[in-house]
């Protein structure tokens, strides 16, 4: 991400990448076939399914996976120095300015979205049911999205969890996420 941050994307080769980490290119691209796949490696959505697994299957759908989302990104930010905290943005900033990850960014969003409606444990031999859930997690990950790219525009200063509140506020209504901000 430094290299990709200091450089552009554009300008940092896998090689680049090889030659920073202190490995062969050819463990790099063991790991990672293409470019984008550095940058947008899905490493969230185990935590997000985790979450939504551990909310109360009574609750409503969206209120499942819009608190998981904000716990998400309370747990990814908490710390306003940290590392994954900064890995988060360079990466998400990437993405916004570089039309080559934008369509690997699509691709995660619906492996994330899969990831939610199998932590839903739904019925999939209910069609309704499936259906539901697909449209509540797409509705909520449409929300994210509009969350992470102001954040990401906004540097990283403004307080993620809350924009994620916001965001899903104006979808879905002001108590989505159980609490009144």
């Amino acid at each position: 991400m430094q290299l990709f941050g200091e450089r552009g994307y554009d300008a940092t080769t896998m090689n680049d990448v090889a030659e920073a980490a202190g490995v062969s290119p050819m463990t790099v691209y063991r790991h990672f076939p293409t470019k984008e796949d550095l940058v947008l490696v899905d490493q969230h959505g185990e935590l997000i399914a985790e979450r939504i697994a551990a909310s109360s299957p009574g609750r409503p759908l969206v209120r499942r996976i819009g608190g998981a989302l904000v716990e998400a990104a309370a747990a990814l930010t908490g710390d306003g120095l940290s590392a994954d905290r900064r890995f988060l943005l360079v990466r998400l900033q990437l993405m916004i300015s570089t039309p080559a990850l934008r369509a690997k960014h699509l691709d995660n969003q619906y492996a994330l979205q899969q990831a939610i409606i199998d932590a839903l444990d739904g019925d999939a031999a209910d069609p309704d049911a499936a259906f539901q859930a697909q449209a509540a997690a797409s509705a909520c990950l449409a929300a994210l999205h509009t969350a992470l790219v102001r954040w990401a525009v906004d540097d990283g200063r403004s307080d993620l969890p809350r924009l994620v509140e916001k965001a899903l506020a104006a979808v879905f209504g002001d108590d989505v996420v159980g609490r009144a901000r």
